[in-house]
């Protein structure tokens, strides 16, 4: 395009008057010569921009008027423009003002025949602000893209217009993946909870809640979820700012502990409930030794046997709920976990069904644990008929054990933790796995899956309660479909052990010594006297404390041993055997309780007490607990 000859003075460049679109355009312009690169005219927005005046324009070239590490690149863009023969060549430069800022520039020119030569005319756009922001953006969105949040950007129709490197992590996919993309078809929510946010936040400009997303990959995650609304420079809303953030291990530790919590206060009631029934049923099993030396015939015999029979049913599960509520005291000894596995694998491969195949997995040098060997077999007994139970079809049932180091970090996801060497002893199954909501009520007692009659609900729960007797902790993983995963862990012991068989003895006969029976339950009284009598021992009893501390002190010289309740009125066991001892610290006393009492065992046993009876307890083992006492 050729500018007409009214427009330009040669004599006089950067002088010389031009047309409106020229002059008075807002944007900078200039025309130079293609080969000198000297300024023939400039517009007043030009000198405005710059800072440099007619005067200055007409003494400079189009190299001086860029940033000195611009020059090349300037040359560079132009030799390649003069081949190009589009108009409106474009090139971004920076250029330097008079007062030496430097700026951004968006080149626009076009080449021109002028005068027999070739001029370019120039339309220079500041972008320095542009380029500032641009900057800024890209600065922020590093920034962001550091943050763990998901961090995600959404236009009002819920297409994704941002997606951060944590938004990437979270939901494993890549940002060119989501953007453009509806965030509803990345992510399933709750049905209706994008309408319910969107409307809210349209009133009150935000919303967050707690909430379950299911991602692409088909995993479930728990996120805390905030929504911000974006306003435009107009007010009107723009877009919607949503940062997630991965809830899944809190949630987790938080189900935990309330779960312990709830565990503990349901242990609280089922102790004072077992203490009643303990009372209840320890004159029964008492009873029936009697009835037997007394009744002969056959029938009579079939009804104790009965009898007994149910009643140590009703014990054991007095006895599970104890083991649940409290934990398990019972004799502690070192033990190798891989004979313990090896003797129930060689049960279950005898009593399991066939289809059912048994893999042991057990790793070189496990280490031993100081444990109860009898209820350590319950442990692994009960985690191995739940796992034959998930697999009615057949499938595949691994057990095994390892050691391993918890850290701090591993430690920090279990509440019942501690950083140290554990043995895990692990049951596998390929079975039907356990759904979430189950999942997180499978320990709590008396809670089951199974059809009425099948199971009490108690196998689990007494599993925990063990395990955290021992100083361990139990963690599961279950997946619908695949199967489920019990991992036990104990304490590890640095000595080697194994366990101690113990002996067999027949039931032992008094010779006439005298037994002081206290205890505020007149049925055990009774039950407890015509026994010891029977096998040749005296007996006095008293209904609480204070009777039998008056009693002692009148019979001092002819009783030979005190068994007394923990739990009375007026005057408890602990209060009694303190007293008893200030009279006689040689007095040998045997503490008997209906429930798990670890604070006051603990006092009595600092006091001297070495014989503890748990109700319900049968004649046997109140006869042996007696001769042992007395022969101590």
């Amino acid at each position: 395009m050729a500018l007409p000859e009214t427009l330009i003075d040669p004599s006089l460049p950067g002088e010389t008057t031009f047309g409106p679109m020229f002059d008075s355009n807002p944007l900078p312009m200039w025309v130079y010569d293609a080969n000198t690169l000297r300024f023939l005219a400039v517009n007043a927005a030009a000198i405005r921009h710059y800072g440099y005046t007619r005067e200055d324009f007409a003494r400079m070239t189009t190299r001086q008027l860029c940033a000195s590490a611009d020059v090349a690149t300037m040359a560079l863009d132009w030799e390649r423009g003069l081949g190009q023969t589009e108009i409106n060549q474009t090139a971004v430069w920076k250029h330097r003002r008079k007062d030496a800022t430097v700026i951004d520039v968006e080149i626009t020119w076009n080449r021109i025949p002028f005068d027999g030569r070739t001029a370019v005319l120039v339309l220079a756009h500041d972008i320095t602000e542009r380029k500032r922001a641009e900057k800024q953006v890209r600065e922020q969105a590093s920034l962001l893209n550091l943050a763990h949040d998901a961090i995600i950007v959404i236009d009002l129709d819920d297409r994704v217009t941002f997606w951060n490197k944590g938004a990437e992590a979270l939901y494993s996919m890549l940002s060119n993946d989501a953007l453009d993309r509806k965030l509803s078809d990345l992510v399933k929510q709750e049905a209706g909870l994008f309408e319910i946010a969107k409307k809210e936040l349209l009133i009150s400009g935000e919303w967050k809640g707690e909430t379950r997303h299911t991602i692409c990959n088909g995993k479930e995650v728990a996120v805390s979820s905030r929504w911000t609304l974006v306003r435009g420079d107009d007010g009107e809303p723009k877009s919607i700012l949503v940062i997630n953030t991965d809830i899944t291990e809190k949630k987790k530790l938080e189900g935990q502990f309330l779960r312990s919590q709830r565990l503990e206060s349901i242990g609280t009631l089922a102790s004072g409930i077992a203490h009643d029934l303990n009372n209840i049923l320890a004159p029964i099993l008492m009873s029936v030794g009697l009835l037997r030396r007394s009744l002969a015939d056959e029938e009579s015999m079939t009804l104790l046997g009965t009898i007994e029979v149910s009643a140590e049913r009703g014990a054991d599960i007095v006895k599970q709920v104890l083991t649940f509520a409290r934990g398990a005291e019972g004799d502690r000894i070192l033990l190798q976990p891989k004979h313990l596995i090896s003797e129930l694998v060689k049960m279950m491969s005898q009593t399991f069904p066939k289809n059912i195949g048994i893999r042991m997995q057990i790793a070189k040098d496990v280490a031993t644990v100081s444990g109860d060997i009898t209820q350590l077999h319950q442990v692994l007994l009960n985690l191995c008929v739940n796992a034959r139970d998930a697999m009615p079809q057949g499938g595949c049932l691994t057990i095994g054990a390892e050691t391993v180091l918890v850290d701090e970090q591993a430690a920090g996801a279990h509440p019942d933790a501690r950083v140290g060497r554990y043995v895990v002893m692990k049951v596998n199954d390929s079975g039907e796995g356990i759904p979430r909501h189950v999942l997180e009520k499978i320990f709590d007692p008396f809670f089951t899956t199974k059809e009425p009659g099948k199971g009490t609900g108690l196998g689990l729960s007494t599993a925990m309660g063990i395990v955290k007797s021992h100083g361990g902790f139990v963690t599961v993983d279950s997946e619908v479909g695949v199967g489920t995963a019990f991992r036990v862990f104990l304490p590890a012991s640095e000595k080697g052990g194994e366990a101690v068989k113990q002996e067999t003895l027949a039931t032992p006969m008094g010779n006439g010594e005298l037994i002081l029976v206290v205890d505020d339950e007149p049925s055990i009284r009774n039950a407890a006297i015509k026994t010891l009598e029977a096998h040749g021992y005296r007996a006095y009893t008293a209904e609480d404390g204070t009777d039998a501390l008056a009693l002692y002190f009148q019979r001092r010289s002819e009783i030979q041993a005190v068994l007394t309740d923990i739990e009375m009125d007026l005057m408890d066991g602990v209060a009694l055997v303190r007293a008893l001892k200030k009279v006689d610290p040689m007095v040998k006393i045997i503490a008997s309780s209906g429930q798990s009492q670890d604070i006051k065992k603990v006092m009595l046993e600092e006091m001297g007490v070495s014989w503890f009876l748990d109700k319900p307890y049968s004649a046997d083992q109140l006869l042996f607990t007696v001769h042992k006492t007395l022969n101590a």
